[in-house]
Order: structure tokens, then C-alpha cells, then sequence
């Protein structure tokens, strides 16, 4: 046993709290489900080496360390250090906000600067641990294929998660200090969105305009990339030279990520307790400033409900992450639709069934906020007001939200073609409609907080509302296409609603 207050005592709270967190958010609560859980993750994982083998067996071995596999093997290494950075800007903006155990831990004989640099350590090996899944199989398969040569490629990771940390520290520091706590939570998770796809989109568009293919090796592989990429032998390559092996590169990489975390840790760890202990102030703040007496508005049950709802999401900063990004992913396949149909009259209907997508994914979530998200549930029953005028409020309020999203879509559509407007106005209402009754229909009572975990509630929601949404996505495009098919996709979608509704709970 470690004595208290050391940094091994305090590393090992940090784990424990970790893993708590990890098993709510795969079991959604319920410890019955673990075994069932590990089985899954079991399973995915084989399916994930077997992807990783049948797409590395033609790579061929030994694979040389020239040009053009120096490029491919460092934009891999890009796009995993893209979603870690996200991840990591993320946890350091929730280790300001949501951690209820700052007052009691600043209040004990524990140094404030040891407390917060062993949580920074332990964001850099959350992140390096969240990327484990997707590359592990790659560098297993490889080393089956190349040799242990490969295993460098782990030390690399544990290098990417440490230098990841130390910027996303230096962000949320820098925000704070020139944006306050307020603004730089709301702020922090439009950038852990943005940095978290801007690399995969840019990549896949550079394919799309290239190539004509969502490929990023055939992206990374072109004429135009050989012909500006250095030699092998210049510095730019040293990740990826240490990924395949090279002991020296191995070194510098892991050395040069250790000393931005420590440089992090040493200048930002008392600064980062500072501003940990202002933003948990922020919501005393908000109460004591002085503000304007407002009196009560005159307006009918229904409005104050959707005025309710309207204010809650607007305040809802985690939301902004978690929806951001879905529809940001959805921007390489309209862009490689476009390409393939901009020369035919098929240009303006590609874009329909993307928007239509994007507001069911987001209706989805929308509408577990309202509905189940309530953290209120019992103050808004108690209302003299009939529970379907609740429902009916909160529904609206969701595709109010929707429609003000889509309306700038539309409106640009409408002006070119009034005809797919029409049918892509038809697919946001029935999606988003389907996806908010499917939340209703599986409605459980939750806290806001967990709206990261809101998939494991209900495993038959997420995937009734995944295949809706993708449904009345083809239903649009055929439809905007004049095509009969159209008749199959809305058949389909109305067969998941049926069935939906069908084995909902009683």
C-alpha cells in the first residue's frame, strides 16, 4: 500500500476513478451486463484484426522504409493523433467542470500541484488508452507479418497521447485566460469537434478531388503528394521511422513527448488548479452578479415548456461535441456525391439525403435530452398541465431546434431547385419526427450528464433510430431522383417505426 498524498496513492485514485467511469459508460450502469460487455469487446476486437489482416496481407514484407510508405505510415499516425488530440481537449475541459471532488481534495494537506500534474498524466494515458482499440490490431498484424520490429509503433502512441495532453493543457489554459470559464467551456468543445474530424475530412477530400474515392492511401499515395514529400532520410519522417523500428527515432519521439509534458505539468499545473477551482465557481458567480428583476411573461403552458427546453439545450455545452462532429462526417460523402454527379442534373439531389441524415442523427440526441434527460422530472409532472402537453411541448421545442439547423440548407436549395427543397423538407420532418418517437417510445428516466452513455439505456433505440435515419436518408434520394424505388427505403423505415413500436417497453 502506497502512503497517502504521494503520487503513487493519488495515480491510483485517478485509475480507480477512471475505470469506474469506463465500466458506467460501457454497462450503462448495470454491472450485469459486464460479462456480456467483455464478450462484445472480445469479439470486436477479433473483427478488428481480422480487418487489419485483410487489408495489410498485400502490403508484403519486409516493408522498406521508402517515400511512399514513410507518407502513408505518417498520415496514419496523423489521423490517430487528430482524434486523440480531440479526446484529450475534451477530458482536460471536463476535469475543469465535472469533477465533484475538487473541494475535498484542495481542502485536504495535498499539494494542489501534485494533485493536477497526476491528473494530466493520467488524461495523457486515458487518451493513448482510447486509441488502443483501433491501432493495436494494426501493429499486431503488422508484427505477425514484420517482425517485432513493429512494437515501436506502441511506444509511439504512449508518445502521441503525452504531446497531445500537453497542448490540450496549454489550449484550455490559454482559453481561460482570455475568454474566462464561461465561454471557454463552450469554446473548448467546438475546437475538440472541429480538431477531431478536420483531419479525417481533409484527407478524404484530398481522395475525393484526386482520386474519385473516399481511399486516404490512394490520397497519400498520389503523384501530387511524392512530388512535394522530402527524402526519406529528412527529420518529418522520424514518427513514422520510429513506428517501423528505428531505435534513435524510437528515442527522440518519446523523448521529445515526455519533455512537452513535463514542460506542461511544471509551468501549468498550479495555473490549471486555479482555473479548475474558478470554473466550479462559475455557477456561484452567476448567482451572486446582479441582474435585471425580470417578472413573469405572459404566455400559454406549452410556450414556457418549449422556452424551457430551448434555454437547457442552449446551455448544454457537452452537446456541442457530441452532435458537432456528426454532421461534420457527413461532409466527404456529399462531397464525393457532388463530384460524381456534378456533371449530370443529379448535382442538387446528393445534398438532400445528407441533410436528411444529419437531422435524424441529431433529433435523436435532441429528444433524449428532452425526454429523457430530464433532470427535473418531477417538478414538470407536477405542473398543472396534461402530460401530453408536455410531450407535445418538448417535441416541438426538438424540431424547433431542427429546423432553425437545416433552415440555411434549405433555403440555399430552395433557390436552386424548389422541387428537391420540397422532398428534403418532407425527409428532415419524417426523420427527425421517427427519431424523436423512437426516444419516446424508449424513454428512460437519466441525468443530462449521461447523455455520452445514452446508447447503452437501450441497444434497440440506437440501432431502431440509426437504421430510421439511414432509411428516410435513401427514401429522400430516390424520391428527389423521381425514381419509383423510392417506395422500398420508405417501406423499410415505416417496418423499423412498426417494429419499434411494437417491442417498446409497456
Amino acid at each position: 500500500m502506497s502512503a497517502p498524498a504521494t503520487f503513487v496513492w493519488l495515480a491510483r485514485h485517478e485509475l480507480r476513478l477512471a475505470w469506474r467511469d469506463w465500466i458506467g459508460l460501457m454497462t450503462g450502469g448495470r454491472p450485469r451486463r459486464l460479462k456480456l460487455v467483455a464478450a462484445a469487446l472480445l469479439g470486436f476486437i477479433l473483427f478488428l484484426h481480422l480487418v487489419a489482416y485483410s487489408i495489410l496481407h498485400t502490403a508484403g514484407a519486409p516493408m522498406s522504409p521508402d517515400t511512399a510508405t514513410l507518407i502513408v505510415v505518417t498520415g496514419s499516425a496523423l489521423l490517430s493523433w487528430s482524434l486523440m488530440l480531440s479526446q484529450a481537449i475534451e477530458m482536460v475541459t471536463r476535469a475543469f467542470y465535472a469533477r465533484a471532488d475538487l473541494d475535498l481534495i484542495l481542502s485536504s494537506p495535498v499539494s494542489a500541484r501534485r494533485v493536477f500534474a497526476v491528473r494530466i498524466v493520467a488524461i495523457a494515458f486515458s487518451a493513448t488508452f482510447m486509441a488502443l482499440p483501433m491501432a493495436a490490431p494494426f501493429v499486431n498484424v503488422l508484427v505477425y507479418f514484420d517482425g517485432p520490429r513493429w512494437l515501436g509503433a506502441y511506444g509511439v502512441l504512449l508518445a502521441m497521447g503525452a504531446a497531445a495532453t500537453a497542448l490540450s493543457v496549454g489550449l484550455a489554459c490559454f482559453l481561460f485566460g482570455t475568454l474566462g470559464p464561461r465561454r471557454t467551456r463552450f469554446i473548448a468543445q467546438v475546437v475538440a469537434a472541429i480538431v477531431g474530424a478536420a483531419f479525417v475530412i481533409g484527407v478524404q477530400a484530398a481522395a475525393i478531388l484526386s482520386t474519385g474515392t473516399l481511399s486516404r492511401i490512394a490520397a497519400l499515395q498520389s503523384p501530387a503528394v511524392l512530388a512535394v514529400a522530402p527524402g526519406p532520410h529528412s527529420s518529418l519522417w522520424w514518427p513514422a521511422r520510429a513506428i517501423m523500428g528505428d531505435a534513435a527515432a524510437l528515442l527522440c519521439v518519446v523523448g521529445v513527448a515526455a519533455a512537452m509534458l513535463a514542460a506542461a505539468i511544471a509551468a501549468l499545473s498550479m495555473r490549471f488548479a486555479d482555473y479548475a477551482t474558478a470554473a466550479a465557481g462559475v455557477s456561484a458567480e452567476r448567482v451572486r452578479q446582479k441582474q435585471p428583476a425580470r417578472g413573469f411573461r405572459a404566455a400559454t403552458p406549452a410556450q414556457i415548456l418549449r422556452r424551457k427546453e430551448w434555454l437547457l439545450l442552449r446551455r448544454d455545452p457537452w452537446l456541442v461535441s457530441q452532435t458537432l462532429i456528426q454532421i461534420l462526417y457527413l461532409l466527404p460523402p456529399a462531397l464525393l456525391l457532388w463530384r460524381n454527379f456534378s456533371e449530370g442534373s443529379g448535382a442538387l439531389v446528393v445534398l438532400v439525403p445528407v441533410i436528411v441524415m444529419a437531422a435524424g442523427q441529431l433529433a435523436g440526441g435532441l429528444a433524449w435530452l428532452a425526454v429523457s434527460g430530464e433532470d427535473a422530472p418531477d417538478l414538470v409532472t407536477s405542473a398543472p398541465v396534461p402530460p401530453q402537453s408536455i410531450l407535445r411541448a418538448k417535441v416541438e421545442a426538438v424540431l424547433g431546434c431542427i429546423a432553425l439547423v437545416v433552415s440555411p440548407m434549405v433555403f440555399v436549395l430552395l433557390l436552386a431547385s424548389p422541387f428537391d427543397a420540397l422532398v428534403c423538407i418532407a425527409g428532415v420532418l419524417v426523420a427527425a419526427a421517427s427519431a424523436t418517437m423512437i426516444q419516446l417510445w424508449f424513454r428512460t428516466q437519466a441525468k443530462r450528464t449521461h447523455f455520452r452513455r445514452r446508447q447503452t439505456s437501450s441497444r434497440m433505440a440506437t440501432f431502431a433510430e440509426a437504421f430510421s435515419s439511414i432509411a428516410w436518408a435513401a427514401t429522400a434520394f430516390l424520391l428527389a431522383a423521381q425514381t419509383w424505388l423510392a417506395l422500398i427505403p420508405g417501406a423499410a423505415a415505416i417496418g423499423v417505426l412498426a417494429g419499434s413500436r411494437a417491442i417498446r417497453p409497456r
